[in-house]
């Protein structure tokens, strides 16, 4: 699939080729993570251009300070003839060359009447270069009032080509912050290497990464990277995981656990096998995400798009009202200040700043987010986090390290305790729920062989079903026990012994008979306490829903805390408890990994899934954290209340800007104070607006999560 481009300002624009956006008419960058050679393409030509922009206008200052000290006036050393002619010279490839992709984009603007900022750069521009031409080559043309005193009429040269320039330098800083935003995308993409080490029998040959496939055997040497996702195969060594999880201690290894592309080997030599290759890799799918989110727009986009709307076109109306104005009672020459006045309000008004306002914060808050493990979808999940005053939580896997592991197995009369164990594990060996896996691997660890399982079935919720050596296996929790209404009395004591301590019964039921009891203990996560104290610090409720028994489930949230405790809910219940607290006019942020989590999270507000859990809860989920902890959580929210922060700091940047730099252009100062503000002194303001939302913006870069 080839590149998509799209405009930063509209990237509801895509198309498979790069040119012009067909609505504002800026240069279109590519979605999907580019190459070093284009992503700067835009950077390069925009430096070019100022750089020599800049040479060609410093001249053209001489004209300027010749206003301050009339002795070195190059009209009054050189003529006048001479000294327009020069300007002309300086100033014309400055404003047509230069200038041209600005005056390219107004056009587009008002061709597609969508006007925006570079239809009042290339109005503003081309009216001083254009006035300024006639006044040098048809000077006779011009009537008395548009004459200075001295009988010559003024030129603008320098206001056009000091406009142009100090534009294109605010073009070079957008254009170099927009690099930097996306730094966390490419030091992502340098994470993976670029060559593997595959081992067949007993020979090792070194492959590009592109050659690798899924069950290929790797040899990862200390110090290297993970060249793709997959499971340690032979060996164990600690892994350094802090570039996608942002947590710096490294990670115990062990035969069967999952490696992740870009991560760092320890000290030890792993064997791997690969897993997922390509666009396939967490490494890239984190690309992709990061990426897309960037150039999402948030629901607070719609607010300045609005204001922008009508602001252009209020703007050349203000532009047209106090040219008029000045035209027909100002001070001469009427004329000659009626378009510098006109100038003026048409680029301090330059709505640069607004453009930039939120794009920015987003761009660099998303990636300030996926260098600390936080993915963020897009911009509206990150802007309605903020709001979230309600966290629901799975126990397993979320709260817990979602490992658990089997403890013991009671077995009722007539049943071995290996039988038991041996056709549980048969039957949830297709499951992929952590439960399914602890009986698995408790059964593989005490030597049992698994046999076959045929007609296999699962109800989240309830349990799993199977034949197993010719006999109708179901292992399940006590709801399943009471929905085939087995006598559990036996079971019970032992059952209710566990659960108070925080442990999970599973019962199995073989040919209708209840047949034993399976204890599977989950430890909370160390990190646990203390994040569910931050969320509380936040004021945000924590509330635990779980399909886990009501003891077991009570037992873990009065350890940690919780607000309140939801037990023995169907995936169903899960979406109508959310749904609950929605009514009770609660923002709720739905936190999971499960499959069956994934409706309760599509529900919600805001859904965050846990990095360590399922495809479908991912795709399901607003925010995906890396590593599997609340921590993240705490972290998602800092980095969405900050962000929202630092925007609304931009557009009141933004507005009060606009607020008080139109009046003074228009003239409201001349009556009181003579001052009337020069265009060339409007464009610096302008870029500075923008380089002060920038620089904004960049702050979060730093920001303590």
């Amino acid at each position: 699939m080839g590149v998509i481009w799209t405009c930063p300002m509209h990237p509801q624009v895509r198309q498979d080729k790069p040119g012009n956006c067909p609505i504002c008419g800026m240069t279109l960058e590519p979605l999907s993570p580019p190459g070093e050679e284009g992503e700067s393409a835009e950077l390069k030509d925009m430096t070019r251009r100022f750089w020599i922009s800049g040479a060609l206008t410093l001249p053209l200052l001489w004209s300027l300070l010749g206003e301050v000290f009339p002795s070195i006036d190059p009209m009054r050393m050189l003529g006048h003839t001479v000294a327009s002619w020069a300007q002309l010279v300086l100033a014309t490839p400055v404003v047509l060359w230069g200038g041209g992709p600005f005056f390219v984009r107004g056009w587009q603007s008002l061709r597609t009447r969508r006007l925006n900022m570079f239809t009042l750069i290339g109005l503003g521009t081309g009216a001083a270069w254009a006035f300024s031409v006639i006044a040098t080559l048809l000077p006779d043309l011009l009537p008395a009032s548009f004459r200075l005193a001295s009988g010559a009429p003024p030129l603008y040269f320098e206001a056009g080509a000091v406009i142009v320039t100090w534009v294109l330098l605010g073009q070079v800083l957008e254009l170099r912050a927009r690099s930097q935003t996306s730094s966390a995308i490419k030091s992502l993409l340098k994470l993976a290497p670029r060559v593997a080490h595959r081992v067949t029998g007993d020979a090792e040959q070194d492959v590009d990464i592109d050659q690798v496939q899924v069950g290929d055997r790797l040899r990862v040497r200390p110090g290297e990277k993970i060249p793709v996702d997959g499971r340690v195969a032979e060996g164990s060594s600690h892994v350094d995981e802090s570039m996608l999880t942002g947590e710096p201690d490294p990670v115990r290894k062990n035969a069967g656990d999952k490696l992740s592309a870009g991560t760092i080997n320890g000290t030890a030599s792993l064997q791997m096998e690969a897993e997922h290759v390509g666009a396939e890799t967490l490494l890239s799918q984190i690309v992709h995400m990061v990426a897309e989110a960037q150039r999402s727009r948030a629901p607070i986009q719609r607010m300045a798009d609005i204001v922008s709307a009508w602001f252009v076109p209020a703007v050349i109306a203000v532009a047209a009202l106090s040219a008029m104005a000045w035209a027909l009672i100002g001070p001469p020459p009427q004329f000659a200040h009626a378009l510098v006045v006109a100038v003026s309000v048409l680029i301090i008004a330059c709505p640069c700043a607004l453009g930039l306002a939120t794009p920015m914060s987003i761009m660099v808050g998303v990636g300030r987010g996926a260098q600390a493990g936080v993915l963020i979808k897009d911009a509206a999940a990150l802007e309605t986090l903020e709001k979230v005053n309600t966290l629901v939580v799975d126990k397993t896997g979320t709260l817990t390290e979602g490992k658990p592991s089997l403890q013991l197995v009671i077995p009722t009369e007539g049943f071995a305790e290996a039988d038991v164990l041996r056709l549980a594990a048969a039957a949830e060996a297709p499951s992929e729920h952590p439960l399914a896996r602890s009986v698995v691997d408790g059964a593989r660890a005490r030597g049992i062989t698994l046999p076959p399982t045929a007609d296999f079935g699962s109800d989240p919720g309830r349990g799993v079903w199977g034949t197993v050596e010719g006999r109708k296996v179901m292992v399940g929790n006590q709801r399943l026990v009471q929905e085939l209404k087995l006598d559990a009395a036996a079971l019970s004591e032992s059952a209710e012994t566990q659960r108070a301590r925080g442990a999970t019964a599973i019962y199995l039921v073989v040919d209708g008979r209840l047949a034993g009891l399976l204890i599977v203990a989950d430890a909370i996560k160390k990190t646990t306490p203390q994040a569910v104290k931050e969320l509380k610090g936040l004021g945000i409720r924590v509330i635990m829903l779980t399909g886990d028994n009501a003891r077991t489930a009570r037992a873990v949230g009065d350890s940690l805390g919780l607000d309140e405790v939801v037990a023995d809910v169907l995936p169903q219940d899960k979406v109508a408890v959310v749904k609950r607290l929605q009514g009770e006019g609660r923002f709720v942020a739905m936190a999971g990994d499960g499959v069956n989590d994934a409706p309760a999270l599509a529900q919600s507000q805001v859904g965050i899934a846990m990095g360590t859990g399922t495809d479908v809860a991912m795709e399901s989920a607003g925010v995906t954290l890396i590593k599997g902890d609340l921590r993240g959580i705490v972290k998602a929210v800092h980095l969405s209340r900050k962000t929202m922060s630092n925007i609304r700091q931009n557009l009141f940047f933004a507005f009060a800007y606009n607020a008080l730099g139109v009046p003074v252009a228009a003239g409201v100062l001349y009556p009181f104070f003579g001052v009337l503000l020069s265009p060339m002194i409007a464009s610096a303001a302008m870029s500075f607006s923008s380089v002060s939302v920038i620089g904004n913006a960049l702050r979060l870069r730093g920001a303590r999560l």
